[in-house]
């Protein structure tokens, strides 16, 4: 069954948008597979009729893919041309995606093997993800241990037709997430033939390879089809070590490399040497007796040197030690990843109008991330052998830990994307509906090794042996201590951590299109949708993690699960108010059903077109939004973290003013933390514009500009240690940092304080011990700019067929207000963001007979330098694809990603691993060769 024709409907200039965006790049493997033949060509250049298709942003069917809202395509064709082997390395190169994210080289956070989009700079959590149409599963796993958000690794590239980016809000269409944007993976459909196609590269400057097989097939009868794809995707890890500019302290720009100070691999203090009390001066460093500093470090074979510190903020951190100058090489830039997909799509026409279908997609996936080796921070303790008050540090070099890679963490995973239905038509093919039931599921367990507590200590320091001054007592074993271990004893001490989890989105949804009835200047078209939902996530960490436990060494974990329901009716209204002024009405009433203050949401949306010629569009569009708290928000059970955190209260009541204090050790120092989700949550809610113009300046040439406006208020986010800290200083204190009064007893103050909890008596006695938090609505941020687009081709007889493409998004202005009622600051220029300002991709294509060539480009605005003083340059990234037609069923392709060898911006400040921004990839140019087989 195929879509009727609008009868008698005039091919304009923008109605071969649609068409005209998916021509560029020309040449592609996928275009290869299912290449026209020349008649075909002709009869469909010749066509004075055009097949309505549902674009993303309206579930009206219309011609034109160009309507009130500005949106972007990506087809599989231009994926493969510009050189990207998957889903996200394509979407991650859209002018939209300014924010700042975590990525491969977050080796240390919640989710090293995701990966995510942040449109505006909004939070990967604020974009929809459709696949379809339909919404996907959530990554189980919290980005940054706090919101959900859906792994774009888990759609196999193979499967994809195009993709499709409304970069603003569409909850009146969508319902709750639409905030930032909605991005819809349409999946192939109607594939008629055989395709293989085999790639294979590696990074010139060393490292693992990439291994891509796909297969594509499908066919079609009088009343069915089929469409299959098969993917096997290999890509191996890759360690700071392969790079020479990031493998070592000494890499830091910010330094002299002969100056440069490495982190402590080996130290032991005494606390008690110095002048002043402990963390107030100087202290000694001692070795194994009878040996110095010079022999303890060379006992590792050139891993350890002798480093020296002087002059730090805190004297107690100067001295002399076993400095590891190549820590940074022991972490992963890279995670491997083996993967294998499927998918099947199927039609069954069951009668001449009405047809059933099915589509089914499975992705498993086995993953690797490394963090750097582990150490172990030697806790203050008394020990008689020296008669003092000791501390120190050792870290666990790749020889002692099994190689580098040797404490992997290993990801299996498995996602699963189910849909059938029923979609017909009825009163004369006037209206068309669509009844799908559809259900996804991710599943994750990942398995990673870090040392027992208890196991640690009984090696290096014994059996406690008593307390002096509140301190435990050990006698140290020094033979261990200060020299390395054997992998053996390094895994006896070791276990692995075991972390579960899983999400699932079941949904029903019912549309119903057509035209309702006819208007001077055509018909009023409309679309409803029924929709009931269900989603559901358990996170079960290991329980050795929880907070509380302290069986395993330096390594928390968060843990949730919770269920929700949803139910939804929407309508959209196409109003034609003149024969060149077009209207759009849409609004939707979402009802919620979970424990949080959500109960209802209704949002609307209106847009205007007017083309005052076929090749000129003006238009508009209003939306509301609406986003119900991540379900990892809500459902939360305690987790603990630690993070270096500033003792204002100690500070101020020592007589001192913030800047004083500065950076100093004694008031900046690592405090334990926990978090807990929080039930009485309320939604997000937000609001979008856009105005801007299309103008098919003559054939081939497409301009596009618009503006755009995105609000956000009542946004969901963690109450900031800086904010509790701060304001449980003033209230101890009784004013604030003006000397204004402040009522240490008002409710507010309680609150607040009741988020701090610190030590009494002994030693420590009020020190910072304890920083709670939890998720509230209160936040405000916004985002306005300009996105631009300009798309030529040009056909010659004698030197071929050229395509020219460039997107552009500029922010013009971010505001961001932490709590309702404070002023809304603009942080656009602020030199601690590091989201993009701008940000452009562009290609040029090229076909002349049997060659294509395409290069494409993308550029990444300025950003702040590390020292936060001023402004690094753009980057330019170019990728090349040569391909050639060899037969009918065979071409060849040579592809060169990043062929200038770009790393990054050079930045002479940024003194911290891994010396340069994490948007910027280290891996520099691959080259891959591609063979194609068609049949």
């Amino acid at each position: 069954m195929t879509t009727a024709p609008i009868a008698g409907y005039r091919r304009s200039v923008l109605a071969r948008s649609l068409a005209f965006a998916l021509t560029i790049p020309f040449a592609c493997g996928a275009a290869f597979a299912q290449e026209a033949s020349d008649e075909e060509e002709e009869d469909s250049a010749d066509t004075t009729q055009l097949d309505t298709v549902e674009v993303v942003g309206s579930r009206i069917k219309r011609a034109e893919i160009e309507g009130p809202s500005p949106v972007t395509v990506i087809t599989a064709a231009q994926i493969e041309a510009e050189g990207f082997n998957t889903v996200y390395d394509a979407l991650n190169t859209l002018t939209q995606t300014t924010g700042s994210i975590q990525n491969e080289l977050t080796q240390s956070g919640f989710t090293p093997n995701a990966q995510v989009l942040n449109l505006r700079g909004l939070g990967p959590g604020r974009v929809l993800t459709l696949i379809n149409g339909r919404r996907a599963a959530d990554y189980p796993l919290p980005y940054n241990g706090q919101s959900n958000f859906v792994n774009l690794s888990s759609v196999p590239a193979a499967a994809v037709e195009r993709i499709e980016l409304l970069a603003g809000g569409a909850s009146a269409i969508y319902g709750s997430d639409a905030v930032a944007g909605v991005v819809n993976i349409v999946l192939k459909s109607n594939f008629e033939g055989q395709y293989l196609s085999y790639l294979t590269g590696r990074p010139t400057r060393g490292g693992a390879p990439t291994n891509n097989i796909q297969w594509v097939g499908g066919n079609t009868g009088d009343r069915w089809s089929l469409t299959y794809a098969v993917e096997y995707y290999d890509r191996g890890e890759m360690f700071a070590s392969e790079r020479d500019f990031m493998d070592s302290y000494r890499d830091d720009p910010s330094v002299d490399p002969a100056t440069a100070t490495a982190v402590q691999g080996i130290r032991l203090r005494d606390r008690l040497a110095g002048p002043g009390a402990i963390g107030t001066g100087p202290q000694s460093q001692v070795w194994q007796n009878g040996e110095t500093l010079e022999s303890t470090c060379a006992r590792w074979g050139g891993d350890f040197e002798i480093d020296t510190r002087t002059g730090s903020a805190n004297p107690a951190n100067d001295g002399s030690w076993c400095g590891y100058y190549g820590y940074p090489a022991t972490q992963a830039i890279r995670n491997s990843d083996e993967n294998i997909s499927g998918y099947i799509y199927g039609t069954l026409d069951i009668t001449d109008n009405t047809q059933a279908f099915m589509s089914l997609n499975v992705w498993d996936s086995e993953a690797s991330a490394a963090s750097n080796t582990q150490f172990w921070s030697v806790p203050l303790y008394y020990d008689p052998n020296y008669g003092s008050i000791m501390d120190g540090q050792r870290i666990f070099t790749p020889n002692e830990t099994g190689g580098v890679g040797g404490q992997r963490t290993i990801f299996n995973e498995r996602a699963i994307d189910f849909a059938a239905g029923l979609r017909g038509s009825f009163a004369d093919s006037r209206y068309t509906w669509d009844l799908v039931l559809s259900h996804s599921q991710y599943e994750t367990s990942n398995d990673r090794p870090r040392f027992l507590a208890q196991e640690l200590t009984n090696f290096f320091l014994g059996p406690r042996l008593g307390t002096v001054s509140g301190y435990p007592v050990y006698e140290l074993n020094q033979d261990r201590y200060f020299n390395p271990i054997t992998a053996a004893e390094f895994n006896a001490m070791s276990t692995i951590v075991k972390t579960e989890a899983d999400s699932s989105a079941t949904n029903a949804q019912f549309v119903v299109t057509g035209d309702l009835f006819e208007m001077p200047a055509g018909p009023l078209s409309f679309a409803a949708v029924v929709e009931m939902g269900s989603q559901e996530y358990d996170l079960n960490p290991d329980p050795r993690i929880l907070p509380g436990q302290n069986i395993i060494y330096n390594l928390t974990g968060t843990g949730g699960g919770g269920e929700r329901d949803r139910y939804a009716f929407g309508t959209e209204f196409s109003i034609p108010l003149h024969d060149t002024f077009k209207a759009t009405l849409a609004a939707r009433y979402d009802v919620y059903d979970d424990i949080t203050a959500v109960d209802n949401a209704f949002t609307w949306n209106a847009g205007l077109e007017w083309r005052p010629t076929d090749s000129l569009l003006f238009r508009g569009a209003y939306s509301t939004s609406f986003r119900a708290p991540d379900m990892h928000f809500v459902f939360a059970e305690t987790s603990g973290f630690f993070q270096t955190s500033f003792d204002e209260f100690a500070c101020r009541n020592a007589g001192l003013t913030v800047t004083q204090c500065g950076n100093s050790g004694v008031y900046n120092y690592s405090v334990f933390g926990t978090r807990e989700g929080n039930p009485d949550l309320e939604e997000e809610t937000g609001r979008s514009y856009t105005v801007g113009m299309v103008w098919d300046i003559v054939d081939n040439l497409a301009l596009t500009v618009d503006y755009y406006n995105i609000e956000l208020e009542g946004g969901v986010r963690d109450l900031s240690r800086s904010y509790i800290l701060q304001n449980e200083a003033d209230c101890r204190l009784g004013q604030d940092r003006q000397g204004n009064a402040v009522d240490g007893g008002s409710a507010f103050c309680q609150y607040i304080t009741g988020f701090v909890t610190r030590t009494v008596g002994g030693p420590n006695d009020g020190r910072l011990e304890q920083i709670d938090s939890i998720p509230i609505n209160g936040s405000f941020i916004s985002n306005e700019g300009i996105d631009a687009s300009i798309r030529y081709t040009l056909d010659t007889d004698r030197m071929g067929n050229f395509g020219f493409q460039l997107g552009w998004s500029h922010v013009l202005d971010q505001k961001f207000a932490e709590f309702e009622g404070q002023p809304r600051d603009s942080y656009r220029d602020d030199l601690t963001n590091f989201d993009f300002r701008s940000r452009m991709r562009g290609s040029v294509s090229w076909q002349y007979k049997d060659l294509d060539v395409t290069v494409f480009g993308t550029r990444y605005g300025s950003l702040p330098n590390w020292a936060e003083t001023g402004r690094i340059a753009p980057y330019h990234v170019y990728n090349l694809n040569v391909g050639y037609e060899f037969t009918e069923n065979f071409r060849a392709s040579l592809i060169v990603n990043n062929v200038l060898d770009k790393i990054a911006p050079k930045d002479d400040t940024f003194f911290t691993y891994p010396f340069f921004w994490r948007a910027f990839s280290p891996i520099g140019r691959e080259v891959f060769v591609q063979a194609e087989f068609n049949w």
